[in-house]
């Protein structure tokens, strides 16, 4: 099962794309992705933080992924 990915701001700037698809990592959740992703791209790593929305709604890193879900990477967003 592959996951696609939507990425935005930094995130869409470090991996290249605006979107991406990934293997499914195992166990499927949200933090196993985020831990593969910044294996792959070392540079999300050093963001102070970057959220994950499954199915429009922001996911805990505990939350499994599904092979329909829509998936987005949300980098931090500084205001003014």
């Amino acid at each position: 099962m592959a996951l696609k990915i939507a990425l935005f701001g930094i995130t869409r700037d470090i991996v290249g794309q605006p979107t991406l698809e990934m293997p499914t990592p195992a166990p499927a959740t949200v933090g196993a992705l985020l831990d593969h992703m910044r294996a792959h791209y070392p540079a999300l790593g050093q963001l102070r933080s970057c959220a994950v929305a499954v199915n429009n709604e922001y996911a805990p890193a505990d939350q499994a992924l599904g092979p329909n879900d829509e998936i987005a990477l949300i980098p931090p967003v500084a205001g003014g």
